[in-house]
């Protein structure tokens, strides 16, 4: 699926940045310029339209490319810095609305069927276990029919550009992303007060996960894929906020 379907691997998200850094960073010298190249060339790929995108078999190839143009071409420090403001869905004006839209349902639903917090701890465990074991059936039967998933990687990393829809859609993004290999591992942990899933890549936090749960099943997914908002994540040895995890 393209971009606004399911996500790209954690492992080869991180991989491709990391690998578009070092060309950028040897064709500068610079880290900090370089960091300011990779966000345009990000801001670049998701001004493209999502048919245009879908033709590009081998985005890794296109991004290289325009790293090497921008780098060739003009000084970073010369980029309009406020072009790289690219959040959750990287778009603007009313299709803003639907994120919050989907909250409210969210809120109401679970005030509707209020879930406790062994419960949740419960639920977000099992999914955890789902993901790990790649039960596509077992997650799936976790989620609510009606389930959304919000991808934010703020503009910083290729990440579905719009919501995902429909616990089958939604399950198969997530298994998409946390893909079972020996340098990717889910721990539940602490995430904004609620028991969440935090995705490692070697010793890396990579993603974040947070649930909201109404009843037994999950109605509303966040994960945030975004460098920026995982650094703090990643400012101890650990690659972990302070708090319990398991």
């Amino acid at each position: 699926m393209n971009d606004a379907g399911d996500p790209v691997s954690i492992a080869d998200l991180l991989d491709e940045r990391r690998h578009l850094l070092d060309i950028a960073h040897g064709m500068l010298g610079s880290r900090c310029e370089a960091e300011d190249v990779i966000a345009e060339t990000y801001r670049r790929w998701y001004e493209l339209s999502s048919t245009t995108r879908a033709r590009i078999t081998t985005p890794r190839a296109w991004l290289e490319e325009v790293v090497g143009s921008i780098c060739r071409g003009a000084r970073p420090n010369a980029l309009d810095s406020t072009s790289t403001a690219v959040d959750i869905a990287g778009r603007t004006g009313p299709e803003y609305a639907e994120p919050a839209d989907r909250a409210l349902h969210s809120l109401r639903a679970m005030r509707s069927r209020p879930t406790t917090p062994r419960q949740h701890d419960a639920v977000v465990c099992t999914v955890r276990q789902a993901c790990a074991t790649e039960d596509a059936p077992l997650l799936a039967s976790l989620l609510a029919p009606d389930v959304t998933a919000f991808f934010d990687g703020g503009g910083k990393v290729r990440a579905p550009t719009g919501p995902v829809h429909g616990n089958l859609h939604v399950a198969r993004g997530l298994l998409a992303l946390v893909p079972r290999r020996p340098r990717i591992t889910l721990h539940t942990h602490s995430v904004n007060g609620r028991t969440g899933i935090v995705v490692r890549y070697d010793r890396q936090v990579a993603a974040v996960i947070s649930l909201d749960i109404a009843g037994r099943h999950v109605v509303q997914v966040w994960v945030t894929l975004n460098p920026d908002k995982l650094s703090s994540w990643n400012q101890s040895r650990n690659g972990g906020s302070p708090g319990h995890g398991s």
